[in-house]
């Protein structure tokens, strides 16, 4: 296979450029949509081919249509009648809000084709989905957990599957469901399209997808962990008894119009949300002890507007695909710096700008420190509010100072005057906990597009340039279209079968002398 590069002022194509039937091209065009995103134009080309997809791009770049569009004009292309039970594509998604979220996309998508499509997840009765099973359907979305029991039922079968997709695998890592979905991957029948997406690639994701994918494409449209370019990041230093208040001094902006705030326990939420009501604002929870319909209500609430503060825990919020978010507040920070990615991910997407706001008191330093490190730079300090802690920030600050960097990496004076003003270094945190400070940027090593992708599923406008590269894999390349950065992988690295298409004690106290 030769090799073969992209010009670095690849015009960017429309949907209208693309192979797509008219039924799709017309619901396209009713919502406003003209130019596929990066990972759209990617990723339909190769997909409507045949082969095997590895798409890896960050919250808010249109995943969803990237798979939808083209699994859609291939079932209608190849049209079968709906056989009870037994699905033609299966598509894989960690949480039911997502879920939801994917099936409204088919829905929208496929509304003038004559395919059936249902989704099935737990947190409600299984009796409505095991009948849109018995009735037969083309597609389906399902949550692992829901998928597993109805299988063991017998309710599904897998026997059919013609196409298959791992949606949101780095977040089903997190959450657990490894076991499950492996599974479900051993009843796949071994000639199949395998689709797989994430928005980072750790290590355990990378031998997943080798172990699905055969032949396949890879397109990577930002490094991994990447966030988005268009989210303005601070970071607040304030005392964990006056987040609260922090918090509410921050609603009184009207800039603060749509605004999703994200804590770490559900009771937390519950709690958090309940306390801020008082002060009359339109605000509620979402998290996994809430009903599913609870949750639908209240995510359909902050969409239309009737509440202008949504909060949330990560697991529930993971579906959450609401277009005006303004503003993203940790009000906990995550324990992850992969959570941190997609809190603010929520935000700046089809092309909009957006804001992210960290909360973070003394105990929680090490947390910002991995982030720093994840993402490959500081976040910038906002000192500029009623709350500032300069006891918090003194414990990033003193971190640093033991591992050997300079206390004024954050560029607060530390002597003088202004130091007295604000604080000095006085630290009033627990010393003598060490960690390892700040790297730097990490190098990538992932080709991507010059200018930054787009977000939502599809966003309407006029074309515009990229630029990509093409980088080898085992001295092999494919070659790549609308200047999207293509990967082959060689056969020897699958293992589960062909895919369709071309594919202590230590005592204390003093010794005691031997007698």
């Amino acid at each position: 296979m030769t090799a073969s590069k992209t010009s670095s002022n690849t015009e960017f194509p429309l949907f209208s450029d693309l192979p797509l039937i008219e039924p799709i091209q017309s619901a396209l065009r009713s919502k406003g949509y003209t130019i596929p995103t990066p990972i759209q134009a990617g990723a339909i080309p190769p997909l409507l081919e045949g082969r095997d997809f590895l798409g890896c791009a960050q919250t808010g770049t249109g995943k969803t249509a990237a798979f939808a569009i083209p699994i859609l004009q291939l079932l209608h292309q190849s049209p079968a009648k709906a056989v009870s039970g037994a699905p033609r594509a299966l598509v894989l998604c960690p949480t039911r809000e997502l879920a939801v979220q994917i099936l409204e996309s088919f829905t929208n998508y496929g509304k003038s084709l004559r395919l059936r499509f249902a989704a099935v997840f737990g947190g409600v009765g299984q009796s409505p989905q095991v009948t849109s099973l018995t009735r037969g359907l083309h597609v389906l979305v399902a949550t692992p957990g829901r998928l597993q029991d109805l299988m063991d039922q017998g309710h599904c079968s897998l026997s059919r599957l013609e196409f298959f997709v791992l949606d949101e695998a780095d977040r089903m890592l997190d959450m657990g469901f490894m076991p499950a979905i492996k599974r479900i991957v051993a009843k796949l029948p071994k000639q199949r399209q395998s689709i797989f997406l994430s928005a980072t690639m750790p290590p355990p994701i990378e031998e997943l997808a080798g172990s699905l994918l055969h032949d396949h494409v890879t397109v990577m449209i930002t490094p991994p962990a990447t966030t988005a370019q268009k989210v303005a990041q601070r970071v607040m230093f304030v005392d964990k008894d006056n987040k609260r208040k922090l918090l509410e001094s921050l609603l009184e902006s009207n800039a603060f119009s749509k605004v999703l705030v994200f804590v770490r326990t559900k009771y937390g939420a519950d709690r958090l949300a309940k306390s801020l009501k008082s002060s009359t604002m339109m605000i509620d929870a979402i998290h996994g002890d809430k009903s599913q319909g609870a949750r639908q209500r209240v995510l359909n609430g902050f969409k239309d507007g009737e509440l202008r503060v949504l909060v949330a825990t990560d697991v529930a919020a993971r579906g959450i695909d609401v277009e005006g978010i303004t503003h993203v507040i940790n009000y906990d920070m995550p324990m992850e710096p992969d959570g941190y990615v997609h809190r603010i991910g929520r935000t700046a997407r089809a092309g909009a700008t957006g804001e992210s706001i960290s909360m973070c008191d003394a105990e929680e330093f090490q947390q910002l420190r991995q982030i720093e490190r994840e993402i490959g730079k500081r976040v910038p300090v906002d000192r500029n509010h009623p709350y500032h802690s300069a006891d918090a920030e003194d414990e990033v600050i003193k971190r640093d100072a033991s591992s050997g960097r300079k206390k004024t990496s954050r560029g607060r004076p530390t002597s003088g005057p202004r130091a007295a003003a604000s604080g000095g270094t006085k630290s009033g945190g627990a010393a003598g906990r060490a960690r390892k400070g700040f790297k730097g940027s990490k190098p990538s090593t992932t080709s991507s597009f010059g200018a930054p992708a787009a977000g939502g599923e599809a966003a309407p406008g006029r074309r515009r340039s990229i630029s990509g590269k093409v980088k080898k894999i085992n001295n092999s390349t494919s070659k790549p279209q609308y200047g999207y950065s293509a990967e082959r992988k060689p056969d020897g690295n699958s293992s589960s079968g062909s895919s369709r298409g071309p594919s202590r004690g230590s005592s204390s106290g003093p010794k005691r002398k031997k007698r």
